[in-house]
């Protein structure tokens, strides 16, 4: 099968400046083209007008020297015809050409002419006013009729050759001129053009500074305004417009930043404050349980109920205090890390939470090692290994993969499962995002544990994605080597 090939348009150029200058090289071909044409014609016009009158002064001698069959005198022959080298003449009688003859020198030669010239003479109307006729054997030719004294006509003529030689000696001359000036028009006019969007480009120069800010979160260093905004100009206006906004959208963010900083104080504040409360709630309820005396079983259910949701929250409260500390930038531990045995850690403790799941481990022959905090990462795989066995069900296959990858090493939990849905994967990595339809939530989760994931993540410098369709799902981590004396 052949594919047609699909034609290529040519690009042309699209940046301001180049057009702009090809714009303003083009307008000034445009009118050195007119000028050029408009010369041209004036000065054909010009030197045909002085043949004609060239031809009105001879008023047809040389035609009427040519009625005599014997030529005169040497001496008089110049006086007699006194006419300009290749001045042509002939007689006409009764429409007929009887004698036609050009000047070389000072002497005349006979010239013969074509049936189709000899009509093209007769047709000249006998107003002694100049016409064009092509001959042949000399070229083209102005010609002048006038009627003779013995019933004849006699025709005269001069060249037309030097009017056209001096003509495209001036369109040469022309076009080498123009030539050079649109050459010197459009290197100075990209120069100008150039100095004069230097302003628009300090206005994209920052536009892109901005569009280049991590904005979507922590405290954001808004860029410099647009220097020398002159509001009389429409690059000024754009960079005074411009200005404005980088100002809106840095209070914008201030705001916000201040924002997000109460939010994260409060969160920790409270979270440390509840700690002390629930370990002693959690506490009495273990106490009461253990009561030597038996307990009514409506009582002892309560307190086992107020003993699970203790445990629950008391999860809740060190999870949002990790948080807390992780957004605070509060140094993790640094020291070598073994990925592939706590894969295979992680992995046994999956076994052992969730026996209907088919754990696997895919681990290289050689340690993995990286620099980290080996408590947070094993944490990490953790909230993995749990989110994908509390969100598929029961026979599911989850795979743990650990292998080199660049300077640093690629850790990746797979299961087989529904997989997450399309509307949540943007959002699974936020905070109290809870998974829904696919993904039930059966076990009271906090919806923290892909945050905290994300979060361990991101303080050492690496990433974690997300992709899943129905039956495959991915969370792909990348972390740099580091070094063990970081």
């Amino acid at each position: 099968m052949i594919r047609a090939r699909r034609r290529v348009r040519p690009r042309f150029p699209r940046t301001l400046r180049i057009r702009l200058t090809a714009g303003l090289v083009l307008l000034l071909a445009v009118a050195c083209t007119a000028v050029g044409v408009t010369t041209a014609l004036a000065l054909e016009r010009f030197l045909v007008h002085r043949l004609d009158q060239q031809l009105a002064a001879t008023g047809g001698r040389f035609a009427a020297s040519l009625e005599h069959e014997d030529p005169p005198d040497a001496d008089n022959q110049t006086d007699t015809r006194g006419q300009a080298d290749g001045t042509f003449g002939a007689r006409l009688m009764a429409g007929r050409v009887t004698q036609s003859a050009v000047v070389r020198g000072r002497t005349h030669i006979d010239v013969p002419l074509t049936a189709a010239e000899e009509r093209a003479l007769a047709r000249v109307p006998h107003d002694g006013r100049g016409h064009d006729v092509r001959l042949s054997a000399l070229g083209r030719y102005r010609v002048a009729a006038v009627p003779g004294d013995d019933g004849d006509v006699l025709v005269s003529g001069l060249p037309l050759h030097p009017v056209e030689e001096t003509v495209h000696r001036l369109e040469a001359l022309e076009t080498i001129v123009f030539a050079i000036a649109l050459a010197a028009t459009g290197v100075a006019g990209a120069f100008w053009v150039r100095l004069s969007l230097r302003p628009l480009r300090r206005v994209a120069a920052t536009a892109t500074r901005v569009a280049e800010l991590p904005l979507a979160s922590g405290q954001v260093a808004m860029p410099a305004p647009v220097p020398d905004a002159d509001p009389d100009t429409e690059v000024g206006q754009v960079g005074a417009a411009l200005n404005r906004m980088i100002g809106h959208v840095g209070d914008a963010l201030a705001r916000r930043h201040a924002s997000e900083e109460r939010l994260r104080r409060f969160a920790a504040d409270a979270s440390h404050e509840l700690r002390t409360p629930v370990a002693t709630v959690r506490a009495h309820a273990e106490l009461a349980l253990r009561h030597h005396e038996p307990l009514p079983g409506d009582v002892r259910h309560a307190l086992e109920r107020i003993q699970s949701e203790s445990e629950r929250m008391s999860l809740l409260v060190d999870d949002l205090l990790l948080l807390a500390r992780l957004d605070a930038g509060r140094p993790l531990a640094r020291e070598p890390v073994d990925l592939c045995r706590m894969a295979i850690d992680a992995a046994s403790d999956a076994r052992a939470a969730g026996p209907g799941h088919r754990w696997l481990l895919d681990l290289p022959e050689e340690p993995v090692t990286i620099t980290g905090d080996p408590h947070r990462l094993r944490q990490v795989l953790a909230n993995l290994l749990t989110n994908a066995r509390t969100h598929t069900p029961s026979g599911t296959r989850v795979t743990v993969r650990v292998r080199e990858h660049g300077d640093g090493a690629e850790v990746l939990v797979s299961d087989d499962g529904p997989g997450v849905p399309e509307d949540l994967q943007e959002s699974v990595f936020e905070r109290f995002t809870r998974a829904g339809q696919g993904r039930a939530r059966s076990d009271g989760g906090t919806g923290l544990g892909l945050a905290i994931v994300d979060a361990v993540v991101a303080s050492h410098r690496g990433t974690v994605t997300l992709t899943s369709r129905p039956g495959r799902t991915d969370f792909r981590i990348l972390l740099p080597r580091g070094t063990s004396d970081a």
